[in-house]
């Protein structure tokens, strides 16, 4: 489709609100997904790092208990 102007670009050839909405939802539910990842993958990523420490700590006192 060729457009004349920036105007007729907007305009969709009277779909525009079709178009827009349909790109405005797309982009949204993008940032949605985007934004849950992220704060998944932090959460899970600090989760491990956690556990890490915790079975570090462990085996540190097991340590200590063979050597008394």
């Amino acid at each position: 489709m060729h457009f004349t102007s920036f105007s007729d670009f907007l305009a969709m050839g009277g779909y525009a609100s079709y178009v827009w909405s349909g790109f405005g939802i797309t982009f949204f539910a993008m940032a949605v997904i985007l934004t849950t990842t992220l704060r998944k993958h932090s959460k899970l990523t600090k989760e491990i790092s956690k556990r890490i420490a915790r079975e570090q700590r462990v085996k540190d006192a097991e340590k200590m208990e063979n050597t008394l």
